[in-house]
């Protein structure tokens, strides 16, 4: 945990056009706390990357029968970083692993199967388990809470042949403490295209 890097961060968050408009009215967002989400429990957000939080509203509602998603949008959001479980740092990777190690010593000794990532890469269940594993250990330790965790996803197909950059990579942020998020405001069209 650290607070190396700057204190605020730009994020966007892709979302169905009225929920949008409701939190540019102050409303609050709606945390995520599926036991597959990749930086566990909280608000996601993109770092930096309007146009890639609106092309996630747009995969949302294609391929997700019912989506919430009704018409895609994105709003942005200013982010304090605050207790920060930064996975682009070595000591935020420590820890990761530490949690990982000691969660599998639980489940072994329980004979309980342990969850797994999907495939596909969308469902990570095992990378959840560990991250609410690790908010547990700090708070069986009297830790202060992670505010926020900040990860690099490499997504996509390369973008050229034998290319080490993939189309959708990104930074995501998940935002356990909801109070980091310190304004919400609308993105001008032209970041978009």
């Amino acid at each position: 945990m650290h607070t190396l890097s700057s204190s605020f961060v730009l994020g966007y968050h892709g979302c169905d056009a009225t929920a949008a408009e409701s939190l540019l009215a102050g409303d609050p967002f709606e945390p995520s706390d599926n036991n597959y989400d990749w930086l566990g429990p909280g608000i996601y957000l993109w770092e930096a990357n309007p146009r890639r939080g609106l092309d996630y509203a747009k995969e949302l509602l294609a391929r997700t029968k019912g989506s919430k998603i009704k018409k895609p949008a994105v709003v942005g959001a200013v982010i304090e970083l605050r207790r920060c479980l930064d996975l682009t740092t070595l000591a935020g990777i420590e820890q990761v692993r530490i949690a990982h190690a000691e969660l599998m010593k639980l489940i072994n000794a329980s004979g309980l199967e342990p969850p797994k990532n999907q495939p596909d890469g969308l469902r990570r269940n095992l990378d959840c388990a560990v991250i609410r594993h690790l908010h547990e250990i700090r708070k069986s330790q009297g830790q202060p809470a992670i505010d926020n965790v900040k990860g690099v996803f490499v997504e996509g197909a390369p973008i050229y042949e034998t290319a080490g950059f993939h189309e959708k990579t990104h930074i995501q942020i998940c935002a356990c403490n909801p109070e980091c998020i310190k304004g919400v405001f609308r993105v001008a069209n032209s970041f978009l295209i």
